[in-house]
């Protein structure tokens, strides 16, 4: 396959950011890759594409979607083609993310004590105690070394001018770590000398910077810590990815049924008896967590839990009520906590956010709602969603009701055009949308991010919807290390 055959065909969108391509020609970072794929024979790169393929099925790499009716596991859509960020563009992207993090951890602390910022009237009290995730059983509660967040997956996108957005933050369960982890060495398997070549960082320590980071929360209670991994169970979307996690980290897989809670410590059962449990990353949402606090009808959880966790006999990572701070109505205030709590200057833009609450920022969305998403604002996965430039008037009305009804409940934001990068579909190279999702550790001694991240694809042509669960997939995504 020739340069002629292989990106000739290439048709670059209009006015979209294009990862691959500029004005110039190729951008300096794909060169090294153009250069090593421009020759292969079409048969060489269909027969790449049909061995990551194969790996996904063989391995199991799966995601389950509850809402079609064509069975609930699917093998996760995997593009051959790496999306590659600069360094510099890494840096920046990376100091954004700590930044944004630090602010948010010390918004949770003060949202559940003392609350200055609802005091000096930063945030008004009504947004924080209307929202369904703020968990009234967490106000005073302390968490080991003052960590809410210790997962973190942040998703950007970027406009056609190429800035950085942060499209929202995922502080409570954020899944896709596995498909990160997944997509490299599929990408190893199949271009096994490009990577090396290319100055490719790694993402492989992330299990075990979040393993240190787990034992470390249970420091002064004991020398060899017992951590575990609460998982829902095997019908959780997520599945994979507990047991991917769970199995390179070393620690036991368990869910509900497999620990008690005995005078306000948490145990698990073992073939030799019980055994005390010390630190729990919980892939269950809160609401799930303890039936004796929350859901009463929840058989996910650990009756007593939460009685546990408050007493300072288990850590759980993360906190409960995180939901409070990725909201997507808090979101809009972000910039403003990091003004607030660090004294500093946003590094990522935010995407400009209109609360449905508010009288006038509704007429206006409402009469220009073609050229508007609207979001629910506890609502993930692509859900509750519209996009005004493919929706229909009857969609458009039904909207326009429920925000009416119920405004706390929504946001707008302008449709940004998320730039696109070349995926090989059909034997040939396609514009596709995507977004970025770097996983960000915070642990006792400060935050890591690996370098890298879960690229996200919409599959679809013209699509802006990358969730899996909306026809969605992914790319390995490479961090060039420094010159």
């Amino acid at each position: 396959m020739n340069e002629n055959a292989l990106l000739r065909s290439y048709q670059e969108q209009p006015n979209v950011w294009d990862e691959m391509f500029n004005l110039e020609g190729i951008r300096p970072e794909y060169k090294k890759f153009v250069a090593a794929i421009e020759n292969l024979a079409s048969a060489e790169m269909t027969r790449k594409d049909e061995l990551a393929k194969k790996l996904f099925m063989s391995q199991g790499i799966t995601f389950t979607v509850y809402s079609s009716g064509e069975g609930i596991e699917k093998i996760f859509p995997f593009d051959i083609i790496p999306r590659i960020i600069k360094n510099e563009e890494w840096k920046h992207i990376e100091s954004g993310i700590k930044q944004r993090l630090k602010a948010l951890n010390i918004f949770l602390k003060d949202i559940y004590h003392q609350q200055f910022i609802i005091k000096d009237g930063i945030i008004p009290a009504s947004l924080i105690y209307s929202c369904p995730q703020f968990l009234r059983e967490m106000v005073n509660v302390d968490v080991p070394f003052d960590v809410y967040t210790h997962v973190a997956g942040v998703d950007l996108i970027r406009d056609q001018d190429g800035d950085f957005y942060v499209l929202e933050d995922n502080l409570r369960t954020p899944s896709g770590v596995s498909y990160m982890l997944e997509n490299r060495s599929i990408t190893y398997r199949i271009f096994p000398d490009l990577l090396p070549k290319n100055n490719v960082q790694p993402v492989k320590d992330y299990p075990d910077i979040l393993f240190r980071n787990l034992r470390a929360l249970a420091d002064g209670r004991s020398s060899d810590p017992t951590v575990v991994l609460l998982s829902p169970g095997i019908y959780n979307s997520a599945y994979f990815e507990h047991t991917t996690l769970a199995r390179l980290m070393g620690i036991r897989l368990v869910e509900g049924r497999d620990l008690i809670v005995h005078n306000n410590f948490v145990y698990m059962k073992t073939t030799k008896g019980l055994k005390q449990v010390d630190v729990i990353y919980r892939r269950v949402d809160d609401e799930f967590l303890d039936p004796l606090v929350f859901r009463p009808d929840s058989a996910l959880g650990v009756p007593g839990i939460y009685s546990a966790y408050r007493k300072g006999n288990v850590a759980i990572v993360n906190a409960m009520g995180n939901g409070v701070a990725d909201d997507k109505a808090v979101y809009a205030y972000v910039p403003d906590m990091i003004r607030y709590y660090l004294n500093e200057e946003p590094i990522l833009k935010n995407v400009p956010t209109y609360q449905m609450a508010d009288a006038d920022k509704r007429k206006l969305v409402f009469d220009n709602m073609d050229k508007m998403v609207i979001k629910r604002t506890n609502e993930s996965g692509g859900y509750g969603m519209l996009i005004g430039s493919s929706a229909t008037e009857e969609q458009m009305e039904s909207f326009k009701k429920a925000i009416t009804e119920d405004p706390r409940s929504f946001i707008a934001q302008p449709i940004i055009s998320l730039s696109s990068t070349p995926c090989y579909i059909n034997g040939v190279l396609q514009p596709r949308r995507v977004d970025l999702r770097p996983f960000a550790l915070c642990g006792p001694s400060g935050i890591d991010i690996v370098p890298g991240g879960l690229t996200r694809v919409a599959l679809k042509e013209g699509s802006l919807v990358v969730n899996s669960s909306q026809g969605g997939g992914s790319k390995d995504t490479w961090v060039l290390g420094a010159d």
